[in-house]
């Protein structure tokens, strides 16, 4: 997606995250020169991250969130059991009445 269109909660979202990984690292005493070591990526990588580039890799990303202690978060961000509209929507799908085949029902079977 181009930069240009990307939408604005997106670009927003990215702002906040940026500013909360910033000020993660903050709390923990750690420079951008130590995290952007730690997370194998350059200064230059970091400063845009907290920034909320969206041009940066998500890899990246989740490198810094790693080092800082957040990549549990990562992996359950769209993890089934949280996906309330996506339960819903399955849920909506299930069949009313589940019948058996004639087989396992006991037709036909007189013995």
């Amino acid at each position: 997606m181009n930069i240009k269109n990307t939408p604005l909660p997106v670009k927003r979202t990215l702002k906040k995250l940026g500013r909360d990984l910033q000020d993660a690292r903050k709390r923990r005493r750690i420079s951008q020169q130590l995290a952007a070591q730690r997370a194998g990526i350059s200064r230059t990588t970091l400063i845009k991250i907290e920034k909320g580039d969206g041009g940066v890799s998500l890899e990246s990303y989740a490198k810094v969130l790693f080092i800082l202690g957040f990549i549990e978060k990562l992996a359950d961000i769209a993890d089934v059991v949280t996906d309330e509209l996506g339960l819903g929507l399955e849920t909506e799908q299930l069949p009313k009445r589940i019948r058996l085949p004639k087989k396992e029902r006991g037709e036909g079977n007189h013995e």
